[in-house]
């Protein structure tokens, strides 16, 4: 009986050989010479970064300050000669919010300006509100009676007390080492996923939609809230339910403003409040929603092929963002690392055989609405008999993305595509001096390449390095903590990746689908 996994290993066996023997796409030595000096002797990649964290701000998708970042993004597109720049849409997103003000304040036992800002997708104080402070604990349906009537013009604390994680502040945020690295390496089973276990939720619980519901027709001034772990840091997100009502101007306006509070001020406030003293706070919030529901936009721009120019080799990143800061690391530094890459590329006259394109995405934060939406129109799915593979589904070469941080690129992540090892192992190859060292069979999740490995389509992650200062989610995550030197490296490598994939004989081969 033949072994079925015979071809595979024929397939890899033959590629690595070839590899080995150099004959096999060779690397173009010239060409990453030319990549590698304009990269890191001319680089732009930190006047992106910089212009976009500092001026252009955070980006929620769909806010006006995305589609000003838009706009200036598509702009750098053209100057740098990107043909086929475009803002494609992709879905009906609702209307736009933008926060315009925020400010918090406790007044009494004690003065002190507090750190917040409010959840996305909330609605607004009426004017400023000074208002006592009070714990709820709602749980169960029976609890709201309990509050019932006694909550009009008041700041309720909805969240138990914070739990601060020291660790970081203790040990500091490591490089990974090479320990680390081989680890990447060598691992060959990946961890086994967990399913946690099934739950039948109880009728009595109340839901998070039906909280806010609860506040709102009470009357309250405004909600406080704190689902940090950070020392300094805001984490808030949407609205419970605004992704269930499409993100509706109705969902936003008649919900209470929600104000995510940094651990240290709202555990304070929590503190007194249970040894029984008042607590007075001053707060005003001021958001600015939309009139009417607009659809949210993909940005794409390509350097045009030449004897394969229907074949594409696709490069990204997602230009969405939460709004609490400019977040120079999730994911400014992956927009800035992308367009360097293309900027590079032109800079060095370089002819790729198939279309290079690169893809900046929009609500990936939200569940990579954007990159999903993209691959189905252009691609479609083979797995999903209703939508079928369209012919541009054989002409994709591969999407290389950056995403996890701003760390510096240590390798790359296959997702299990082994038939990629050969020709990944001798593109890093030119790259080893600056630590990229590790092809790794396993798979990363949570962002946008995910939307082209899911329909059979080769999409990669590269591994990324830890660095210190960053917060993504949070209102820290501003450029000082960015090591300009990192990203050079990414976009050198992003480039060479990008370059090769478009000039080699064959497309990236696909893992077997089983």
């Amino acid at each position: 009986m033949t072994s079925p996994l015979r071809p595979l290993a024929t397939v890899l066996l033959l590629a690595l050989t070839a590899a080995m023997r150099g004959d096999a796409d060779p690397v173009d030595a010239v060409m990453v010479a030319r990549i590698r000096e304009e990269g890191l002797q001319r680089s732009q990649v930190m006047e992106y970064e910089g212009y976009i964290t500092d001026v252009l701000g955070a980006r929620l998708t769909l806010s006006r300050d995305m589609a000003r970042a838009q706009t200036w993004v598509q702009g750098q597109m053209k100057t740098m000669g990107l043909v086929n720049v475009a803002a494609e849409p992709f879905m009906d997103f609702g209307v736009t919010w933008d926060n315009e003000y925020v400010s918090i304040h406790l007044l009494e036992p004690d003065y002190q300006p507090m750190v917040g800002y409010p959840v996305a997708h909330t609605g607004s104080t009426q004017g400023r509100q000074v208002a006592p402070a009070v714990i709820v604990d709602l749980l169960v349906k029976a609890d709201l009676e309990k509050y019932r009537g006694t909550l009009k013009g008041k700041a309720v604390l909805v969240t138990p007390p914070a739990v601060v994680d020291l660790a970081p502040l203790t040990n500091g945020v490591p490089r990974l080492t090479q320990q680390d690295l081989d680890a990447r390496e060598r691992t060959v089973i990946a961890p086994p996923r967990v399913v946690p276990p099934r739950v039948a939720r109880h009728p009595d619980l109340l839901t998070a939609e039906e909280k806010i519901a609860f506040y709102a027709a009470e009357g309250v001034a405004a909600v406080l809230q704190c689902e940090s772990g950070w020392l300094g840091a805001v984490r808030g997100f949407s609205r419970p339910g605004s992704r269930t009502d499409g993100w509706s101007r109705a969902g936003m306006l008649a919900s209470p403003a929600i104000v995510a509070i940094t651990p240290e001020h709202y555990n304070r406030m929590y503190r007194i409040l249970t040894r029984g003293i008042p607590v007075k706070v001053e707060v005003e919030v001021r958001n600015r929603v939309g009139d009417t529901a607009e659809q949210a936009m993909n940005l794409v721009g390509e350097i045009a092929g030449s004897d394969l120019k229907d074949e594409v080799v696709m490069i990204g990143a997602h230009l969405d963002t939460w709004h609490a800061s400019p977040n120079a690391s999730d994911n400014t530094s992956g927009v800035a690392v992308a367009l360097e890459a293309m900027r590079i590329l032109k800079a060095v006259g370089a002819k790729p055989r198939r279309t290079i394109r690169v893809a900046l995405w929009a609500g990936e934060e939200q569940g990579l609405f954007g990159s999903r939406a993209y691959v189905k129109q252009h691609f479609g799915n083979p797995r999903d008999p209703a939508v079928g593979a369209k012919p541009a589904y054989e002409k994709l070469s591969a999407y290389f993305n950056q995403d996890y941080g701003a760390g510096q690129y240590r390798g790359i992540m296959l997702q299990g595509n082994e038939l990629a090892r050969a020709q990944f192992t001798a593109w890093m190859a030119p790259f080893r001096d600056l630590g990229m060292t590790v092809v790794s069979n396993q798979s990363l999740g949570s962002t946008d390449h995910v939307a082209f490995d899911e329909v059979g389509l080769p999409g990669f992650q590269f591994l990324q390095d830890n660095i210190p200062g960053t917060g993504g989610h949070t209102n820290l995550d501003f450029l000082e903590a960015i090591q300009p030197s990192d990203l050079m490296k990414n976009a050198v490598i992003m480039a060479s990746f990008a370059y090769h994939a478009a000039n080699a004989d064959a497309r990236i081969p696909r893992k077997t689908v089983r």
